[in-house]
């Protein structure tokens, strides 16, 4: 198993997917327990959303860098988000349903439309559940995906004090002069871009499972907030590493096997909760 993991590691490509899926798993995780915590967790499954019907109209325009494209409009579309969501007429809920199914059948009636793949049922399962994308980046796609990711983590550690503060509660740090509406939309924003990198690891129909598992887990047997996300972010990474590690190994898609991972994580911290509440 070390040799077969050794030979695999000469290859340039299996370096990149390990070294992506790392940092968007800590992404995801950080501000995963914001989003959980703020109760508004399935913004990641609407904006993953938003990203499929960008690619497909990236696609048909033969594009030769789709981010340039995919990346704005996912962060508009999450400023749409979140000021739709705060209409007393459209709830958080409602506004993300109603994006997120609008823009997956957009992209794939456009795709069926005007693309000209040969193998359009193979494209769309790639992009819906990143079964082999991890393993076609290129090194500007990881250098982008250093880039970002270390900004991301660089804001959560800058502005973690506020972001503490209106997620548990926005209502008095909006009186004390918190300006909540700012930090809500970056919160949107950070996510969206978080989205879109995700997309190559596990596709866009997965990427909630990111965002929600590793913050179900810390949850489970941690009460601070601090030790929650520190908690979060490890098992995140754990089970990138691991998912990737039995995907080369097993032969298994890449995203779905993360996504089990996370899954079995989160099996063993509810069996540990539930053990060590009865003690």
């Amino acid at each position: 198993m070390i040799e077969t993991l050794q030979v695999y590691f000469q290859y340039p490509f299996v370096r990149y997917a390990f070294i992506v899926g790392i940092l968007i798993s800590l992404c995801s995780a950080l501000f995963g327990v914001t989003l959980v915590l703020k109760r508004f967790s399935f913004i990641g499954d609407g904006l993953s959303h938003v990203a499929f019907g960008a690619i497909a109209i990236a696609s048909v325009l033969n594009l030769t860098n789709q981010m340039l494209l995919v990346l704005p409009l996912t962060i508009v579309s999450a400023v749409l988000l979140l000021r739709t969501g705060q209409n007393t007429k459209i709830k958080g809920d409602a506004a993300i349903a109603m994006i997120s199914v609008a823009t997956m059948a957009f992209g794939y009636l456009i795709m069926n439309v005007f693309s000209t793949s040969s193998n359009l049922s193979g494209d769309v399962c790639t992009t819906l559940f990143g079964s082999t994308s991890i393993l076609t980046l290129t090194r500007n796609d990881v250098f982008l995906c250093v880039v970002l990711s270390v900004a991301v983590v660089a804001l959560f550690i800058l502005f973690y004090n506020k972001l503490f503060a209106i997620t548990f509660d926005e209502t008095f740090s909006k009186a004390i002069g918190v300006n909540t509406d700012r930090y809500n939309l970056f919160i949107a924003i950070v996510i969206a871009v978080i989205i879109v990198l995700a997309m190559k690891l596990v596709g866009s129909l997965l990427i909630s499972a990111l965002v929600v598992f590793p913050a179900l887990c810390a949850m489970r047997l941690f009460k601070s907030f601090k030790a929650v996300t520190l908690f979060a972010a490890a098992i995140s990474v754990v089970c990138a590493i691991a998912g990737l590690l039995i995907s080369i190994l097993a032969g298994t898609p890449v995203g779905s096997t993360i996504v089990m991972m996370d899954v079995f994580a989160f099996s063993v911290c509810y069996v540990f909760d539930v053990i060590f509440s009865r003690l």
